[in-house]
């Protein structure tokens, strides 16, 4: 059993070797084929590494939809519902007013912030969160919608999330 072990680790390794004998030719059809392996295409550059700077964008904006979306478009949204209830015709119209321009300042407020991030795709996804964030503002239809603090609640969070959905993949 020993001596066929050995026989086939013998024949094993004369074979290796003839192998390597074969392919140490010098003829003509080697030449291509080392001419081949060295015109190896060259390496690709990393991609760019964005990661710290949209986590500071991304920081930002979240200070953006905090104090403009919770505190001064929410507080307009507020008055306006109020006045709907207590039907202040000319007083509703003044608070959609204000809360289309704090929607508007929000777009702007975005499109300042993604604007500077390095990430191109950040900037394309920021521009067309602050698009339509402005649209609202421009057609007031969301706006105008709301009639109860229940109008609000059941439709704010879906439309936070068509304006935010273009950024909100950057900045989980």
């Amino acid at each position: 059993m020993r001596r066929a072990i050995l026989a086939v680790l013998a024949g094993g390794v004369l074979l290796t070797g003839t192998a390597c004998d074969s392919d140490a030719d010098t003829s003509e059809s080697a030449a291509p084929a080392a001419a081949e392996a060295t015109s190896t295409p060259p390496a690709t550059a990393p991609a760019p590494d964005y990661a710290a700077d949209t986590t500071k964008v991304c920081g930002r904006l979240d200070e953006i939809f905090s104090a403009a979306l919770a505190g001064e478009f929410g507080a307009a949204m507020g008055k306006m519902i109020a006045q709907k209830e207590a039907k202040q015709a000319e007083e509703v119209k003044n608070a959609e007013k204000a809360a289309a321009a704090e929607l508007k300042a929000v777009g702007t407020q975005i499109r300042k912030e993604t604007g500077a991030a390095q990430d191109p795709e950040l900037k394309a996804a920021g521009e067309t969160s602050a698009a339509k964030i402005e649209q609202s503002a421009k057609d007031r239809d969301y706006i105008e919608k709301v009639k109860t603090s229940k109008d609000l609640d059941r439709t704010l969070k879906s439309q936070i999330q068509e304006w935010l959905s273009p950024v909100s993949g950057y900045c989980a």
